[in-house]
């Protein structure tokens, strides 16, 4: 779902990757884009982020999610 939400704000929606991490204190969510899209995710002041996160959150309402915008330019660079 959150997968398919993403492509539809992006302009490279096959860059689009999630990736899951189970923790103790519940689910990650890893949301890879193209770095052209980064600011298309995370949106003004952060309200596009925001806002994927509360309807991921609707969602799953049992469970705790966390959504984290990962920056692959940062990510090369650190390797």
């Amino acid at each position: 779902m959150l997968e398919h939400l993403i492509q539809g704000i992006v302009d490279h929606p096959a860059d689009v990757k999630i990736s899951t991490r189970e923790t103790a204190r519940g689910d990650i969510l890893e949301v890879r884009v193209n770095p052209e899209d980064l600011g298309r995710v995370i949106g003004r002041s952060g309200r596009t982020a925001q806002s994927l996160r509360t309807v991921v959150g609707a969602l799953v309402q049992d469970r705790r999610v966390r959504i984290d915008v990962v920056d692959t330019d940062n990510e090369d660079s650190v390797g």
